[in-house]
C-alpha cells in the first residue's frame, strides 16, 4: 500500500507518498480501505516533529478518514466487510489502508457521500467530549466559538445551535463570518477589527459567554476568563497562541468559573470508545436526518498532502480540507 511518511521532519515538503508494508488489523480491530483522510493541525505538528503518535499507533499522519471494511480482525462483531465507515484515529488515515479498533468506528451517515464523511470524526468528536460532555452547554447558553470558520468550529456552531443554545464566533475575515452567519452564528465578531470580550459582554447584556471553546490557548486565556460569565466554563483545545499565560485567579474565583484542557488522540482506547459512541447516540441522528453537515471546503488528491497542508498553515480555507487516495 502507500501511505504519506515524514522521512524528516520539517516543512510541507516532508510529506512523501511512499510504498509501505499494508496495515492488518490485530485483534479488536477492522481494516479499512481508506478513501479519504482529513488535514487537521495536529498533522501540521506532527510533520514538524513536535507530536509524535502514540506508542502502537500508526506512523503515518491522519487523525480521521472514511472508507470501506476490507477486513474483520479477531474479536470484532457488529461490522461486516463491505460496510462504509468513518472512523476516529491514533494515525494512519494519510494511507490507502488503515487499522482500526472497532470502537472508533462510526457508519456513514445517511444521505453523505463516504469521501465527505472523512470530515466527521475528529471534529465531532472533539466537540461533542469538550462542549456537551466536559463543559455541559445546556439550551439557552451562550457558547463562544474561536476559530468560527475552521472545522471544529462549523461543525461546533451547528451543534450548539441544534440543542438551543446562541453562538458566537470569532474569525478574521467578512467572508469567514458570513459563512459563520449561514451556519447559524449569532454574534460575529472579526477578531482583527473587534475585541471579543467587549463583543461577548454587549451580545449578552454584560452576562459573559457560558462556554468558550478555545484553540488558541496561552494568547487568549486570560482574555477568556474575563470574556465567561458567572459560573462559565472554558475548554481548551489548542495550543496555536503558545503554551504559557497568565490568569487572574480572582476573576476566575469570583466567577465560580471552570477551565478544562483535552486533547484527544493519546486518550486511551476505553475513553475514545465511549466518546464515539456518545457522538453515535447524540449526533449521528442528528446528521442521518439531515440537520447537520460537515462543511468540506476542497478535495485534494493524498499524494499532494503538502499542498493541503499549505493550504490550512495559510488558514485559507473553511471547514475541512480532505485528501482523497486514487
Amino acid at each position: 500500500m502507500h501511505a504519506i511518511t515524514i522521512p524528516e521532519p520539517g516543512g510541507p515538503e516532508a510529506l512523501v507518498w511512499s510504498e509501505v508494508p499494508d496495515a492488518v488489523a490485530g485483534e479488536g480491530e477492522v481494516l479499512v480501505e481508506v478513501v479519504a483522510g482529513a488535514v487537521n493541525r495536529a498533522d501540521i505538528l506532527q510533520r514538524q516533529g513536535f507530536y509524535n503518535p502514540p506508542p502502537g499507533a500508526s506512523p503515518y499522519p491522519g487523525l480521521e478518514c472514511s472508507g470501506r471494511i476490507a477486513e474483520i480482525g479477531p474479536g470484532v462483531s457488529g461490522w461486516a466487510v463491505g460496510d462504509e465507515v468513518c472512523a476516529l484515529l491514533a494515525g494512519g488515515g494519510y494511507a490507502e489502508k488503515v487499522a482500526v479498533p472497532a470502537g472508533q468506528l462510526l457508519p456513514v451517515p445517511k444521505g453523505l457521500d463516504v469521501r465527505r464523511a472523512a470530515a466527521l470524526p475528529e471534529v465531532v468528536c472533539t466537540v461533542w467530549s469538550n462542549v456537551f460532555m466536559v463543559a455541559h452547554l445546556r439550551p439557552g447558553e451562550t457558547l463562544l466559538v474561536h476559530g468560527g470558520s475552521s472545522g471544529i468550529g462549523t461543525m461546533a456552531i451547528q451543534l450548539a445551535k441544534a440543542v438551543g443554545a446562541k453562538v458566537a464566533v470569532t474569525a478574521g475575515t467578512p467572508e469567514k463570518l458570513e459563512r459563520c452567519a449561514e451556519l447559524g452564528a449569532d454574534i460575529l465578531i472579526n477578531y482583527r477589527e473587534q475585541d471579543f470580550v467587549e463583543e461577548v459582554k454587549k451580545a449578552t447584556d454584560g452576562a459573559g459567554a457560558d462556554v468558550i471553546l478555545d484553540n488558541m490557548g496561552a494568547k487568549y486565556l486570560d482574555r477568556n476568563v474575563t470574556a465567561l460569565a458567572v459560573n462559565g466554563r472554558l475548554a481548551i483545545i489548542g495550543m496555536q497562541g503558545g503554551i504559557k499565560g497568565e490568569l487572574n485567579i480572582a476573576t476566575l474565583l469570583n466567577k465560580r468559573a471552570a477551565i478544562s484542557a483535552t486533547s484527544l488522540r493519546a486518550r486511551p482506547l476505553e475513553e475514545k470508545t465511549a466518546i464515539v459512541a456518545a457522538v453515535r447516540e447524540h449526533v449521528w441522528p442528528l446528521l442521518d436526518a439531515g440537520h447537520i453537515r460537515p462543511v468540506v471546503d476542497r478535495e485534494l488528491p493524498m499524494s499532494d498532502a503538502a499542498a493541503a497542508h499549505r493550504v490550512v498553515e495559510e488558514s485559507g480555507h473553511i471547514g475541512k480540507v480532505l485528501l482523497v487516495t486514487p
